[in-house]
C-alpha cells in the first residue's frame, strides 16, 4: 500500500500518542496531553504531519514556531516502517511549511543517548550543536 502524508489534526491524537509512546527516544510529558497538543496545533496550523499506511498512523512530526525559529518535536516512525524515507518525507513537509511562512531556521532536540536519531538528522544535513545546553523549568507543574 502507498504511504499517505497529510496534516495532523487533533482527531489523530490517540493514534499519534500511541506511536510516540511506543517509539524509543521520544520523551513525553504532561504538555503532550490532548489539551496541550490541541493548543499546539491551533497555534501552529498546517505545520505538523502524519504518515498513514491505509488507516494506520505509522509516522508523525509535531512542528511549530515562535515567530522567528521553527521547532520539530517528536518525529517518530513505527519501527517496522523505518528505512523507507517516511521520516525524511515528514521532515521535508515540516521544513517546507516553515519556509512558506518565512521561518528561516529550525531547531530540534535529541537525547544524548539516541545515536540512531543523531545519525538520522546528520544524514539529512542537520548540524549537531554540542556547544549548547538546554535549560528547563516547570511552570505550574507542567
Amino acid at each position: 500500500m502507498e504511504i499517505e502524508l497529510r496534516e495532523m489534526t487533533i482527531e489523530d491524537y490517540k493514534d499519534v500518542y500511541d506511536l510516540w509512546k511506543n517509539c524509543e527516544g521520544i520523551g513525553l510529558s504532561d504538555a503532550d496531553s490532548k489539551e496541550g497538543i490541541t493548543r499546539f496545533l491551533e497555534r501552529n496550523p498546517g505545520l505538523s504531519f502524519i504518515a498513514l499506511d491505509g488507516e494506520e498512523v505509522i509516522g508523525a512530526a509535531l512542528c511549530g514556531h515562535d515567530g522567528r525559529r521553527g521547532y520539530i518535536h517528536h518525529l517518530a516512525v513505527k519501527e517496522t516502517n523505518r528505512k523507507r524515507g517516511i521520516g525524511k518525507s515528514l521532515v521535508n513537509r515540516c521544513v517546507f511549511a516553515l519556509m512558506r511562512i518565512g521561518i528561516a531556521k529550525c531547531h530540534l532536540s535529541v537525547f544524548d543517548d539516541n545515536q540512531g536519531a543523531i545519525e538520522f538528522w546528520k544524514k539529512l544535513g542537520w548540524t549537531q550543536r554540542v556547544e549548547l545546553n538546554m535549560m528547563s523549568q516547570f511552570l505550574n507543574n507542567g
